[in-house]
């Protein structure tokens, strides 16, 4: 796990050597895994073709997910045949597995050529070059962060829509997370800095940011500002040309009024809102060390819909943590029933190496678990199909997306998301649309995750963004985005005794 300084890589021959990055877990890592790719390109690697053999496979893992290092080493020893039969082929392996796992990694699987944590992703091209050049693998753990990755080069996935890291790691204590011991103490960038990137990503055509935290609004800890990330989001509603503004995920406890207010007031900050749940029994909670109570989180919900009638408000939650009581359950879904969240994020408890909470007494068997889960999930189902049921007849603009219809070639539709980040599905305009523009349509129907328009397209409004995905799309090598493998649950009916997930989000 040295720490020595490295030298610049020799990319004279790198120019035709190609990557791939598969990508596990959060947000978070989605945005980490642009800069690396934007790294190997700037030292001249380029993206492997879908269906082609990679020179370099980069592996941005989760320690959060269920049995996470086991689905790791399997995948790794699939390639080792792979690499064995491709000659100068390297693996190399980051994020927060790597980060806790460190030595284990190539002990287990020798055939790996770097492993670097989550505070050193921009050392990751110099590391290949000089397991390349030494013939043996590199090791390379940082404690602490030298630079934010939104500081790095980067390759970002959309052409229209952004990620935009305002600090890095938290300062939370949750017994079921483990995140805080991989990416460390919350460390904030300058509110400076972070306005820079987002009139630069306006300037290249991107029309919608989403501000990204392991505790989003948290920002302004390092320096006693309270105010700090309500400020923020005004200030992102001076720059011109940026129509849409969100942010993922906040923190009950660090919810503040002012920010409420900055959401209502500010025309391009989104009247949409993720604010984890966890559970609704205070007595979990508290088992959980999470610093509000079931009332502050519904006073949360209340006065944020008295500011916004019109806000989404999604939520994370647990079921079957360690103790969880079929009453402590109950508690749970009256939350759910009051709040009306539009959608939400469940998943099935399971023990994380490294949590205090996997040394609990009285863990929940798991029949317990699955039919608690069954239950919430029915529930959240209905609520979300009438919540979505009160849109039909509005008429609302939806920005064009790729890649969120898989259904959109064999229906003649096209899909993207509402201003509420509702996923929209509409008929195909006669005037042309690209990625990034603008829709006008009319909601005519209502299922319980997304809406359709299924009249004709009341206006189309060609945006920057547009212009951005075509100049992208006329490139000679662009690529189709990456597929991400996020360590999310599926929403909708519970399939079979499904893999448990815990969210990494606060």
């Amino acid at each position: 796990m040295g720490t020595a300084e490295i030298s610049a890589p020799d990319t004279s021959d790198a120019v035709s050597k190609t990557y791939d990055i598969r990508t596990y877990g959060c947000q978070m890592n989605v945005h980490d895994s642009e800069r690396l790719s934007g790294l190997l390109e700037d030292a001249g690697y380029v993206r492997a073709a879908e269906d082609g053999e990679a020179d370099v496979v980069v592996f941005n893992t989760c320690a959060v997910r269920e049995n996470a290092d086991n689905r790791l080493y399997g995948n790794l020893g699939r390639l080792a045949s792979v690499k064995a039969q491709h000659p100068g082929m390297q693996i190399a392996v980051g994020g927060c597995l790597a980060q806790k796992d460190r030595d284990t990694i190539v002990k287990k699987a020798p055939w790996v050529d770097v492993v670097f944590g989550t505070h050193n992703i921009g050392h990751l091209p110099a590391l290949l070059e000089r397991s390349r050049v030494q013939e043996e693998a590199q090791v390379e753990i940082l404690e602490s962060l030298e630079v934010f990755p939104s500081t790095l080069p980067t390759r970002r996935e959309s052409a229209y829509a952004a990620w935009v890291s305002v600090s890095v790691g938290c300062n939370n204590t949750c017994t079921f997370c483990i995140v805080p011991a991989l990416r460390g103490k919350e460390k904030d960038r300058r509110s400076g800095d972070i306005l820079a990137e987002v009139q630069a990503l306006v300037n290249e055509g991107v029309v919608e940011v989403t501000l990204l935290g392991q505790n989003v609004n948290a920002y302004g800890s390092d320096i006693g500002d309270r105010q700090a990330f309500g400020k923020l989001l005004r200030a992102c509603g001076d720059i011109e040309g940026l129509e849409r503004v969100r942010f993922t995920s906040p923190h009950p406890k660090d919810f503040t009024d002012d920010v409420i207010a900055a959401m209502a007031e500010t025309p391009n900050v989104m009247h949409q809102l993720h604010m984890p749940l966890q559970s609704g029994s205070d007595e979990v909670l508290r088992a959980m060390r999470r610093s509000y109570r079931q009332e502050r989180y519904l006073g949360i919900i209340e006065r944020v819909r008295a500011a916004m009638p019109d806000a989404a408000i999604t939520t994370d939650i647990i079921v079957g943590f360690p103790g969880e009581t079929e009453e402590d359950f109950e508690q749970t879904l009256e939350v759910v029933r009051r709040a009306r969240f539009a959608q939400a994020f469940t998943f099935q408890y399971s023990k994380r190496p490294g949590t205090p909470a996997a040394e609990m007494e009285n863990q929940v068997p798991k029949a317990v678990v699955q039919a608690r889960y069954e239950r919430l999930v029915e529930l959240q189902e209905q609520i979300s199909w009438e919540e979505n049921k009160k849109q039909v007849g509005r008429t609302i603009e939806v920005l064009v997306a790729e890649g969120e219809g898989r259904k959109d070639e064999a229906t003649a539709r096209l899909s993207g998301r509402a201003p509420d980040n509702r996923l929209v599905h509409f008929s195909r305009p006669e005037q042309p649309v690209r990625p990034g523009d603008m829709v006008t349509v009319e909601i005519t129907y209502a299922a319980p995750h997304h809406l359709l328009a299924e009249g004709p397209t009341l206006s189309v409004r060609r945006t920057s963004a547009g212009d951005a995905w075509e100049r992208r799309q006329a490139a000679p090598t662009a690529p189709k985005p990456a597929g991400v493998m996020l360590g999310l649950p599926k929403i909708g009916a519970p399939a079979p005794l499904p893999a448990a997930e815990n969210g990494c989000a606060c």
